[in-house]
């Protein structure tokens, strides 16, 4: 539900939401909300998400075929065979690549084989090279015995007719690409993509690529969120610098609501008479702000708002704090937009480190503490890199970043911590 007077202390200011309990107040608001598809090119599928199983439509492989180079053989003509014992078969036949078995392999005969050949009727087992001796050009010792289907892979099994090659909400990977191309599959039904807008307000701010005056900075945050978006699978559109009047800040969200699925502003969310974002959120409603402050350092100020059906977030000015913002709030969202199924029993990427030195956290809100990664003496360390919010440097020097939990007041020299690699 809507953030209102219940989330208020004493002295009329908003209570601060814990990170979780925002993220599950997010989430939980975007559960339902339908997604559309459409069906395109395998080869334009990577790093799509599938709308609906995908079912096998034909055994892989499609026969029985070795995966060694050696001779296809009646396991029971092997038994028993050893260094001290060997056993003998003819060489009746050879199997070449691409081609069929030129027949059948009868009792005490082989074929020659090689890795991928189709295994020859009569036969099931691929004795490998290795444990062969030629005798002449018509005959082998064996001098290693092999079971039925050693050294093969049988018909459907690495996948069968009907069976789920890709479930719903699947990313697709490379691999995937090769499983599909390998069924035939030439085309599949996907998520459409998740289109975001972007706005940055604030009369201070000029575009990046200009000379700024006195008194401006440059508008880092729009093409930061804007790689963030791209990177997480969203088509982006950047409405550009909003001034801090709501007579243009809020004709140009209506825009942005309109034409996406998901809008953002940076710059706009901390307390002051010229920030503009919960009023513009709150005025918008159907349901209107959900979150505005979690215990979060850096990100404190973020406003998280839904407004029918479409998720709204207004992210603080100061680069760094947008950024943590993006990745533990907005990323999440469009994973859910665009129909991602992420396995919850999976581990994230992390890296395991001791911590260089002593690092302080005010109990009550969760810290995010960058990081670079050196190996001194064998051992992987994490040294702090310590800045302000507006400090966009600290996140290009840093390979990454660990959370001081709430319950914390900090970490101890030579502490493990768990880092998050930045990508």
């Amino acid at each position: 539900m809507p953030a209102s007077d219940t989330t208020k202390d004493m002295l009329g200011r908003q209570r601060l939401t814990p990170v979780h309990e925002a993220l599950s107040l997010l989430t939980s608001s975007l559960q339902n909300i339908q997604r559309t598809s459409e069906r395109i090119c395998l080869t334009e599928a990577l790093d799509r998400i599938t709308a609906q199983d995908i079912l096998s439509p034909e055994d892989l492989p499609a026969q029985a075929r070795s995966t060694m180079d050696g001779f296809a053989v009646r396991a029971a003509d092997t038994f028993g065979a050893s260094q001290s014992s060997p056993c003998y078969l003819q060489i009746s036949g050879e199997v070449l690549m691409g081609e069929n078995p030129p027949g059948k392999i009868e009792q005490g005969h082989c074929f020659r084989i090689s890795t991928g050949g189709l295994l020859p009727t009569g036969s099931d087992g691929v004795v490998m090279l290795e444990h062969t001796i030629p005798v002449d050009s018509k005959m082998i010792e064996l001098v290693k015995s092999v079971g039925a289907g050693t050294n093969l892979i049988n018909r459907g099994e690495d996948i069968s007719t009907g069976s789920v090659a890709l479930g719903a909400g699947h990313r697709i990977r490379p691999q995937d690409l090769g499983l599909l191309a390998g069924l035939g599959i030439g085309a599949l039904e996907v998520y459409c993509r998740v289109k975001v807008g972007i706005l940055s307000t604030g009369d201070e701010i000029v575009h990046w690529s200009e000379n700024p005056p006195a008194g401006k900075i440059r508008d880092i945050n729009a093409i930061t969120l804007t790689g963030l978006a791209r990177r997480a699978g969203a088509i982006v559109t950047d409405y550009g610098i909003v001034s801090d009047r709501e007579e243009d800040f809020f004709p140009t969200m209506l825009k942005a609501i309109k034409e996406n699925d998901l809008v953002l502003f940076s710059g706009g969310s901390s307390v002051g008479m010229r920030d503009l974002g919960e009023k513009i959120i709150g005025r918008l409603g159907n349901p209107g702000i959900l979150v505005h402050g979690v215990t979060l350092k850096p990100g404190k100020p973020i406003i998280i708002g839904l407004h029918n059906g479409i998720p709204l977030f207004g992210l603080p000015g100061h680069p760094v704090s947008a950024m943590v913002c993006f990745e533990l709030f907005v990323e999440p969202a469009i994973e859910l937009l665009s129909g991602h199924k992420k396995n919850q029993t999976l581990p994230q990427p992390t890296i395991q480190a001791v911590l260089e030195r002593n690092i302080n956290s005010a109990a009550g809100r969760l810290d995010l503490i960058r990081v670079r990664l050196q190996e001194i003496n064998g051992v992987l360390m994490a040294q702090p890199v310590l800045g302000k919010s507006g400090s966009i440097s600290t996140l290009s020097r840093a390979h990454g970043y660990f959370f001081i939990d709430e319950s914390s007041q900090g970490l101890e020299k030579n502490s493990e911590v768990r880092v998050h690699l930045l990508q």
